[in-house]
């Protein structure tokens, strides 16, 4: 058995390792970030403002536009924040917190994205029955649907994650916190980590090509 030194914290490699660029970095993706947040909140704004557009489709391109911007915020903010100093370094609680989220929003917003093709699916082939079917009580059945089996994606792989220990080199290669790169600084068994990815990623296939 080799000796390990556990770690509480680990590191960033960021976008770059340039101090000269990484102010005009900061900028353009602050620019980007800013437009994202700009056009959601806009959406929100004309959604909620306009009584014709109270309909099915544009509830769920309300959530949707949510869980853009939080989809965004959760990897944004800390690179932004991170473009801003010379050591990146983030707790590994922090870290596995960050990927909670981020598998969060990111299998929500799929997740949303397939609900809105199955109301289109509904409002074209069978048009004279729609409101009939999708009720605002079953709008909010779908995305509360959603919600949970989100939320237990992402508890399962974060809480098994949580199992893990980290020691060095502990050094990620990304800007942010993301489950492969986890995986591949950590010192423990990662089997179960990585035959949850397989099974979870196969059951979303077969979800994919039923649909």
């Amino acid at each position: 058995m080799k000796n390990h030194t556990t770690v509480k914290k680990l590191v960033l490699t960021g976008l770059s390792d340039l101090p000269s660029l990484q102010l005009p970095l900061f900028l353009v993706f602050l620019l980007i970030y800013l437009i994202t947040l700009t056009g959601n909140l806009l959406i929100l704004l004309l959604i909620f403002t306009d009584s014709h557009l109270h309909t099915p489709m544009y509830f769920f391109l309300g959530t949707l536009a949510c869980l853009d911007m939080s989809y965004s915020s959760v990897t944004v903010s800390r690179m932004l924040f991170d473009l801003l100093r010379e050591l990146r370094i983030i707790s590994v609680r922090s870290c596995i917190t960050q990927a909670f989220f981020f598998l969060f929003f990111a299998v929500s917003e799929i997740s949303v994205l397939a609900v809105m093709s199955y109301d289109r699916y509904i409002a074209i082939c069978r048009p004279l029955h729609y409101m009939q079917i999708m009720t605002w009580y079953v709008c909010v059945q779908l995305v509360s649907g959603v919600l949970v089996i989100s939320t237990t994606y992402s508890l399962v792989h974060t809480l098994f994650l949580n199992k893990r220990t980290f020691c060095l080199p502990n050094v990620l290669q990304s800007f942010f916190c993301d489950l492969p790169q986890l995986l591949e600084v950590s010192c423990s068994d990662t089997f179960i980590n990585v035959l949850l990815i397989f099974l979870s990623g196969t059951l979303s296939a077969e979800d994919i090509t039923t649909v």
